[in-house]
């Protein structure tokens, strides 16, 4: 799918199903999640739930090679009924960089080209249901705990 480097691009990026990863780059981005999501959240909860072998995995690097930012998206009737966008992860240095938009724009781009009509849903941290909405995601339902921070589901409607 979508490699490269956009010309106001920051990152390098690279779109792959599970089975196209290399044990370097699953490393990597294993290594990245752990990072934010256990280590600097405080959060203990299994990472690898199952999802990853079937999910599309965005993988945004430094020119320096070092992976910097990753998502990955899941299809249809595995976490949601639509096709889903999580693990969404900046590295703490570029948080306010703008990283976080560019990989959240690129996820959406990737979703439409993969499963294109689609609404996408997401189980966002509810702290970021406005940086969500600026790219089209409303929130639907209530705020639930999901191992011990606040979540919410949003939807983005599908592209015409």
């Amino acid at each position: 799918m979508s490699n490269g480097k956009n010309r106001d691009s920051m990152l390098h990026w690279h779109w792959l199903p599970f089975q196209q990863l290399t044990t370097l780059q699953l490393y990597a981005a294993m290594q990245l999640r752990q990072r934010v999501f256990v280590l600097e959240q405080a959060c203990l909860f299994q990472d690898a739930d199952g999802l990853d072998p079937h999910a599309w995995h965005g993988l945004g690097y430094l020119p320096d090679g070092e992976l910097a930012a990753y998502a990955r998206i899941v299809p249809p009737g595995l976490a949601f009924e639509q096709p889903s966008i999580g693990r969404v992860v900046t590295a703490a240095a570029l948080r306010g960089s703008n990283a976080g938009h560019e990989l959240m724009q690129q996820a959406m781009a990737q979703a439409a080209s993969l499963f294109p009509g689609s609404a996408i849903k997401i189980g966002a941290q509810a702290h970021l249901q406005r940086f969500y909405g600026r790219f089209g995601f409303e929130a639907v339902g209530e705020i639930y705990d999901e191992d011990g921070i606040a979540h919410i589901h949003m939807v983005a409607p599908a592209e015409c």
